[in-house]
């Protein structure tokens, strides 16, 4: 065997070895950079969740404590007034049917 052949047969388990440390084997450069995308999409996804949790944590403290809150909620959503106040109501207007405008006639 000459000089050739024993460096070969030195580079051709290293080659193969780089290979299936990338490539193969259930620890593959490929399976760990997908498992670090995954562990980065869920870090980002419970950084979403804690804030989305604190604004809501903020608003269960405004509604349990801020009257002006509890005002501003009521007024919205149920159309409460004080005494004395008059309550103004803006509705979209009613739109007649095409064949009434374009005729000119109601429909029989």
């Amino acid at each position: 065997m000459g000089r050739r052949h024993i460096r070969l047969l030195v580079v051709l388990p290293f080659l193969a070895a780089v290979y299936y440390a990338v490539f193969g084997g259930e620890y593959s450069w490929a399976e760990l950079r997908a498992a670090r995308q995954q562990v980065e999409k869920a870090r980002q996804e419970v950084e979403e969740l804690e804030a989305r949790n604190a604004r809501l944590g903020a608003r269960v403290e405004a509604l349990e404590l801020d009257p002006w809150t509890l005002e501003v909620l009521a007024r919205e959503r149920f159309g409460m007034i004080r005494p004395g106040e008059i309550l103004y109501r803006f509705t979209e207007p009613v739109r007649a049917p095409q064949s009434e405008v374009d005729t000119g006639q109601s429909p029989r």
